[in-house]
């Protein structure tokens, strides 16, 4: 018995011998053709893998019979993974495998505005980021300002305040823009008065990234941040140079020219930004008023990088910013002699400055000291009006932070100030305010299991003029497969009462009544956001990404400006201001092809003394398509289509839907050149086609509100050239 044993465990291993077989392949770039070193193919029934050499050639070794699934990786490549029946044939010729470059770029981001240094994906708290080439063809639309980037995505809507200066505000979940705050690097220096233009002052060469967190973010940067913020992320130096330079033109008459310089040096680096962005009245309706206002800007942005020693850094930076904006009669602009010409001026300088300085204490604990100050000196003259006053604003802010195995804390202290002074106006009721918000907060991210992952805060402020502030979050992750992501979130937020609102942009702060501190509370907020992330790959070439985010958020006593005689006072009236929806996402992958299709639902209701009645300015549904065809790092065109449903206007009539549809491409030449043209809204969608923008005489126009484009029909086109 023992003998026939042997020789059937004997047949056994030669079988298993003559089973198993060699398998080569080699991998290298699809686009270039060059080989792929370090390129990892993996066989994970088994497991079996191996790592490509020079020539990215790969052997797998004493491979059994049967069908496995390869996969092949490498990093910033789209994971390829294939079936294979072993043996394979017989062949002396390595079997070759191209990899496409990876176009999931936010997999590979660290997200910096919830306080962490965390891959997207391992985040509790909901993160959208805009970055690399989805960046960079957003920018190529609108070079010289950012409301083109952020209003093309789900949930965001850019909100005209005035039809012939172009000013605009953002609006998060149909919140209005004062609810929204905007950072740069993390330091808030975008608020209040300096709120009003400054997306339209905003050039996007110098950003490595856009970060936006939808819903309360109160308790990571204190006050404002009821609807959510946005985090304006600047490029840093690297180890080897950068010399970029961007030219566009519009038919418009516009004119756009940015430079970028970064380079690192031992300890020391450096970034520069500066830009040149000119606009020149226009008036496409034929109505005798601007849609595009005249302007001249310019902006200079250098920061200096030190790595004192291995364990601290410090960062310091400076933005400069002076833009003269005249919009209205476009005889009396060009020079020609009117008689009562309606116009709106605005004349404004920026300065603010950045500091960061980071010390590492040891390998699991760092220090880091943040500061920025901001002076904002603007003046707004329309006819027989001029409305001017300086800002001063700071933010400091000292923090620790450690991190464990599963868990990292972070607890700190700040001071934000923020002063404003007018020099021209109402001189009986000047506008002044000063507040100084006293912060501390404190946050966990705790690694529960491999499925969940929580997020908790809890930060408190106090100002002297409305009191004590304590504002919890809670944010939780559940990652139950790779494929299938859930998030829910929610915490509490505020809102300090000021006179800076679109509604009072709208009227130039004109015949506007103080905020008495005394009589008013600020607007104190509740909100949650439930999120579910699913991808699924319907073969080797098909892939879906899609998201569903839930949002509520209810403000309690909002402010609410109202007209008293000719005069305006701001009121509080007991009631609220209510947002909920969805917004719904999907991204589908076949080829060379991309498909995003976006859908926005928002109803927003504002309810006072028992009358309920629909917020105005709200687009309830929204829908975003755009296709793509990218070879990457060569060529790519875009065909976009954006619908807008009806929105409540101010004084009672309802807007009309409208569509607004472009055509985007660029084409790169070899790795330091590229020329891009754009279409935007070839079907020349405007307001003053189907609605008017106001009434009365030319020279003395009443405006309604701006709710669809009044440029209409643009094309632009440039040059992109990288020296170093």
């Amino acid at each position: 018995m023992l003998k026939y044993l042997l020789v059937g465990i004997s047949l056994g291993i030669c079988h298993l011998a003559y089973s198993q077989t060699d398998y080569q392949a080699k991998i290298s770039d699809k686009d270039s053709g060059a080989p792929l070193v370090g390129a990892t193919i993996l066989i994970k029934e088994i497991p079996l893998g191996a790592v490509s050499d020079e020539n990215g050639l790969v052997l797998l070794e004493q491979v059994p019979d049967g069908t496995f699934t390869l996969e092949i990786r490498y990093l910033g490549y789209e994971t390829l993974r294939i079936k294979r029946a072993f043996p394979v044939g017989l062949s002396e010729m390595p079997e070759e495998f191209s990899l496409d470059h990876s176009e999931e770029e936010m997999e590979e981001l660290l997200v910096q505005s919830n306080r962490s240094s965390r891959v997207i994906e391992d985040v509790p708290t909901r993160v959208e980021i805009i970055a690399g080439e989805e960046l960079s063809e957003k920018g190529n639309m609108k070079p010289g300002d950012i409301r083109m980037l952020l209003n093309e995505s789900t949930g965001i809507q850019t909100q005209q305040t005035s039809a012939t200066s172009y000013n605009s505000s953002i609006r998060i979940q149909g919140l209005d823009g004062k609810y929204t705050q905007l950072l740069r690097d993390g330091l808030p220096i975008y608020a209040g008065y300096s709120s009003g233009l400054s997306l339209m002052q905003i050039a996007p060469l110098d950003l490595a990234q856009v970060e936006v967190i939808k819903g309360a973010s109160s308790t990571l940067y204190g006050g404002g941040a009821i609807a959510g913020l946005v985090n304006l992320i600047s490029k840093s130096p690297q180890e080897e140079p950068e010399l970029s330079i961007m030219l566009n033109a519009t038919s418009a008459l516009g004119l756009d020219a940015s430079a970028f310089y970064a380079a690192k040096k031992g300890k020391i680096g450096t970034t520069i930004f500066t830009s040149y962005n000119k606009g020149t009245a226009y008036d496409p309706a034929d109505i005798g008023l601007t849609a595009i206002p005249k302007f001249d800007r310019w902006t200079i942005n250098p920061k200096l990088f030190w790595d004192i020693h291995p364990n601290s850094s410090l960062t310091l930076g400076l933005n400069l910013m002076k833009e003269d904006r005249l919009g209205g009669n476009l005889d009396f602009i060009k020079g020609a002699e009117v008689s009562n010409p309606y116009f709106e001026k605005n004349t404004t300088d920026r300065v603010s400055t950045s500091l960061n300085y980071d010390l590492q204490l040891n390998e699991a604990t760092q220090f880091q000291v943040k500061n920025s100050y901001s002076y904002y000196d603007r003046s707004i003259e329309i006819p027989d009006f001029l409305f001017s006053g300086k800002q001063y604003s700071s933010f400091s802010e000292v923090n620790i932070s450690t991190k464990g195995n599963q868990s990292e804390w972070i607890g700190g202290l700040n001071l934000w100030t923020d002063q404003f002074v007018q020099q021209e106006g109402n001189e009986d009721t000047p506008l002044d305010y000063n507040l100084n918000t006293y912060g501390a907060f404190v946050q966990n991210l705790w690694n529960a299991s491999e499925q969940w992952t929580f997020e908790t805060g809890f930060r408190l402020d106090y100002q002297k003029e409305y009191g004590v502030f304590p504002l919890p979050k809670f944010s939780a992750m559940y990652k139950p497969t790779d494929a299938l992501t859930f998030r829910l979130g929610g915490g509490l937020g505020y809102k300090s009462p000021t006179v800076f609102t679109e509604d009072a942009e709208r009227i130039h702060f004109q015949y506007i009544s103080p905020i008495n501190p005394d009589l008013f509370e600020a607007e104190k907020s509740s909100g949650a956001n439930l999120d579910l992330n699913y991808k699924v790959a319907f073969g080797e070439e098909l892939s879906l990404v899609a998201n569903t985010l839930l949002f509520y958020t209810s403000i309690q006593n909002p402010l609410l400006l109202t007209p008293t005689g000719n005069n305006y006072e701001f009121q509080q009236p007991t009631g609220n201001l209510e947002t909920k929806g969805l917004e719904l996402n999907m991204k589908w992958n076949y080829k060379d092809f991309k498909l995003f299709v976006g859908y926005t639902f928002a109803d927003v209701h504002q309810q006072y003394n028992d009358i309920k009645s629909t917020y105005p300015l709200v687009a309830k549904h929204r829908i975003n398509n755009v296709l793509m065809y990218e070879k990457h790092e060569n060529f790519w065109i875009g065909l976009e289509a954006y619908y807008f449903s009806p929105q409540q206007l101010n004084d009672g009539e309802e807007g009309k839907s409208y569509w607004i549809v472009g055509l985007m491409s660029e084409k790169k030449f070899g790795e330091s050149f590229s020329i891009f043209l754009n279409f935007e809204n070839f079907l020349d969608t405007r307001q003053t086609r189907f609605d008017t923008i106001y009434t009365g005489s030319i020279s003395n126009p009443e405006f309604r509100d701006i709710y669809a484009p009044v440029d209409g029909f643009v094309i632009n086109g440039g040059i992109k050239f990288r020296l170093l």
